[in-house]
């Protein structure tokens, strides 16, 4: 691999996909290359390429830290806003209403592969994915739809090992087991998804907790369709069983939004046996991978979550160490 450089030169880009425009940053160390590279894919609703989200405070998202980190180490990469996220979310939606799916997705990251393989400071033979959470299922389905530029190899941070109807049931139960009437509320939740499942108008319970309110009608706004049910039945263990390439999963110990155990089993399970497949569960990490000092039993959904970009939040010095050591084998 390329000699580490510090001294990282970061470009935005811009692209056409279809009737939109992606937009993107490369962050590359300085030299000639070719350098190995990584396409981050982030993770689920508006998210943007530095994995910060309008429905978190902060701005101190992991991904530009992660790009840093590996420009340093002497990688380069690309992390891209999906085009319903990120600042020109707004122009885009019109021309994306009832088209998100899953494929919709796999058009999005395929094309940020051909850029950061077109650039002269890449070397295409060693592009590699790095996502976190339900970007894991865009990067595998990517990897088995046969893509013309596949990854060397793929690390898939804080990915669901349930399918996501599970891992999203067990992320509500956590948020309402705390209130006085949670049994009520998660029966009304249930009710809702429910009425999803069977493709019926969802009711939703003014009861509920805003972010409850708000998961229930962003699965069901017409807008958000095919895309949300393709999601809801998503299996990130059965797509990885099928990946052939060098994998490196990493889950944190103090994820609240997935759990290293439950999720770690099923995907482990699903490569048993397979010597390229390497899994690291972090002691201190949370679901960005930034590191948390709280006890885990101490962790609260909500409190967690509001800290992930916060100002003085840092990455997890094991995970970073991971990803770098990890890539530099590959």
């Amino acid at each position: 691999m390329a000699e580490p450089n510090k001294g990282a030169i970061s470009t935005d880009v811009e692209w056409p996909l279809d009737d939109t425009t992606m937009y993107a940053t490369i962050v590359r160390p300085g030299g000639a290359g070719p350098f190995p590279a990584v396409v981050m894919v982030a993770g689920s609703g508006p998210t943007d390429r530095d994995w910060n989200t309008p429905l978190l405070p902060g701005t101190n998202g992991s991904a530009r830290l992660l790009a840093e980190a590996l420009a340093e180490a002497g990688f380069a990469s690309l992390r891209y806003d999906k085009r319903a996220a990120g600042p020109h979310a707004a122009e885009n939606f019109p021309r994306l209403m009832g088209k998100v799916s899953f494929q919709s997705h796999v058009d999005e990251l395929a094309s940020a592969v051909r850029i950061l393989a077109g650039k002269d400071f890449v070397d295409p033979a060693r592009i590699f994915a790095l996502t976190n959470s339900e970007g894991a299922l865009h990067a595998l389905n990517y990897q088995l739809h046969g893509p013309e530029i596949p990854f060397a190899g793929m690390i898939l941070t804080a990915p669901p090992g349930r399918v996501m109807s599970q891992v999203g049931r067990s992320q509500i139960e956590a948020q309402l087991a705390g209130l006085p009437n949670g049994a009520e509320l998660l029966a009304a939740y249930e009710a809702g998804i429910t009425q999803f499942e069977a493709g019926e108008p969802v009711s939703i319970d003014p009861a509920l907790p805003q972010g409850v309110q708000m998961l229930l009608a962003g699965l069901s706004t017409p807008a958000n369709l095919p895309f949300a049910r393709e999601l809801w039945m998503a299996d990130a263990a059965t797509s990885l069983a099928k990946i052939d390439v060098p994998v490196l999963v990493i889950i944190g110990k103090k994820d609240i939004q997935v759990d290293w155990l439950a999720d770690g089993a099923p995907l482990r399970e699903a490569v048993a046996g397979r010597s390229n497949v390497e899994f690291v569960f972090l002691e201190n990490a949370n679901h960005v991978l930034k590191y948390e000092a709280t006890p885990r039993q101490e962790l609260s959904p909500v409190d967690a979550s509001l800290r992930y970009n916060a100002p003085d939040a840092v990455l997890d010095p094991e995970a970073v160490a991971a990803i770098t050591r990890w890539l530099a084998a590959h």
